[in-house]
């Protein structure tokens, strides 16, 4: 079906609704490589007045990329539910967003409708809202996850604790692991990018953050960001995993360049739930996602990077996760050229995420060559704690050396918890009290308090 809308004299004609929803999308660099883009600001109104119209049920009728051929297309369809749609099925695009921004839709309403939306509904309502309709909409739906604690709860953010090191070297790690916990991060996981998937240097590591864990009492969880294959094996060697994570995208195509499918991913939930070694829940998939990561495989089949993005966000939901990280401006200025656009897509993701009923947190984080700096991180974490952020990054410093990108430091999580009041996992936050690292207030107690701890551990770690 085509579309068409006036602009004074001058008529545009879209072909489908996916071209409808490439030219209505903010402007950004991935889909102007992609060649799909508006080719000007006129044309990118025009495609916002043509969508706001598009009754919702249009989505359910014309898959952007067909049922036959995509496996993330049939999970879309088979798993939405048509009785959580009835309330906004009478909707268009439009509508819905005075729904979304209606002082009468509270969190209530926003749950109920979960299963009726689908990614392409909720990519499609962002693309005709400011970024401060992304924050209020997206802040009247919490996403409460649990395994060894609690995360999402309002009025709280939680932070993965990223003490990555070059060469996976256990001390390294270990000291970057305290330094962030004396700064009271962590509560989200604590989780290392390894430098290889070499199974023994992954079990290494997981043991290390166990044994810590244990010894200490603290209530959290570990990950190694391995493939999940990788994780599999660990599982089945013994190792005490305890986050299972993996990479994922939009499209069946994108995913298989990852080496992933869905039915490996049941593999790899069945088999950390096999563990049992959640506390207070069972949710324990961690996703990574980010716009362009579908393109940049050659499998986005003309559709804008942003909904791509939101597509990926189904596959998370199937699996119940603890936690989804956007990590938005990692892949680089050819998908997010700028500060702005970083910002942009960061709000959009966590308002789709959220919407659709998945824990998200945001990798706040530019790469050396993208026309960014930490100001506009800044702005953008600021914005994401209003917004009702589950979790962001905290690495030394800012500066992955692995990596090597730029993401928020364990500074930065203090920053935002002072000027916003936000606290902790309350069962990490109780534990922190419980070590003399916080006070009952949420604030670092002084460093002399926490200087027995620090020794002890350095000792028993071997850490000069």
């Amino acid at each position: 079906m085509s579309y068409t809308e006036s602009i004074g004299s001058r008529t545009y004609r879209f072909a489908d609704l996916k071209t409808v929803l490439a030219k209505a999308s903010p402007q950004r660099s991935g889909d102007q490589l992609a060649g799909i883009a508006a080719a000007s600001e006129e044309e990118r109104v025009a495609a916002k007045m043509a969508l706001a119209q598009v009754p919702l049920r249009t989505f359910l009728n014309e898959p952007l990329i067909p049922y036959e051929s995509d496996e993330v297309t049939r999970l879309i369809i088979d798993d939405h539910s048509p009785q959580a749609f009835a309330q906004i099925s009478h909707l268009t695009v439009g509508d819905f967003r005075n729904w979304l921004l209606s002082t009468a839709t509270d969190t209530d309403a926003l749950t109920r409708v979960t299963q009726g939306l689908t990614p392409e509904m909720v990519a499609a309502v962002s693309k005709l809202m400011r970024n401060q309709d992304l924050i209020t909409a997206a802040r009247k739906r919490p996403v409460i996850t649990r395994f060894r604690n609690t995360v999402g709860l309002p009025g709280r953010m939680s932070v993965r604790l990223q003490p990555n090191h070059p060469t996976d070297d256990v001390k390294g790690i270990a000291a970057s692991m305290l330094d962030g916990l004396m700064y009271g991060c962590g509560d989200a996981l604590i989780g290392i990018n390894p430098a290889s998937d070499n199974l023994t240097a992954i079990t290494k590591l997981l043991q290390m953050i166990d044994d810590f864990r244990q010894r200490y009492q603290v209530p959290t969880q570990s990950c190694v960001l391995t493939h999940v294959t990788s994780t599999i094996a660990a599982i089945e060697k013994g190792a005490p995993v305890d986050l299972v994570f993996q990479s994922i995208a939009g499209t069946e195509k994108a995913n298989a360049s990852f080496g992933i499918s869905l039915a490996l991913l049941q593999e790899a939930y069945e088999a950390g739930l096999s563990l049992k070694r959640g506390t207070v829940g069972s949710n324990l998939m961690y996703f990574e996602t980010g716009q362009g990561s579908a393109l940049s495989a050659d499998a986005h089949f003309g559709v804008d990077q942003q909904t791509c993005e939101a597509r990926a966000y189904a596959v998370a939901r199937k699996f119940k996760p603890f936690l989804v990280n956007t990590v938005v401006g990692f892949i680089g200025p050819e998908y997010l050229y700028d500060g702005k656009q970083i910002t942009r897509a960061g709000l959009e993701d966590h308002f789709c995420g959220k919407l659709l009923g998945v824990p998200m947190g945001c990798d706040i984080c530019y790469t050396n060559h993208a026309e960014a700096d930490q100001d506009d991180m800044d702005n953008l974490l600021t914005l994401l704690g209003v917004a009702g952020i589950n979790f962001i990054m905290g690495v030394p410093g800012a500066d992955d050396v692995m990596l090597n990108y730029q993401s928020t430091s364990f500074h930065d999580a203090l920053y935002v918890r002072d000027v916003l009041g936000l606290r902790r996992a309350p069962e990490f936050e109780e534990w922190l009290e419980s070590m003399q690292i916080i006070d009952e207030r949420g604030a670092l107690i002084g460093a002399s308090a926490r200087q027995p701890l620090l020794e002890g551990a350095r000792d028993w770690m071997g850490i000069a």
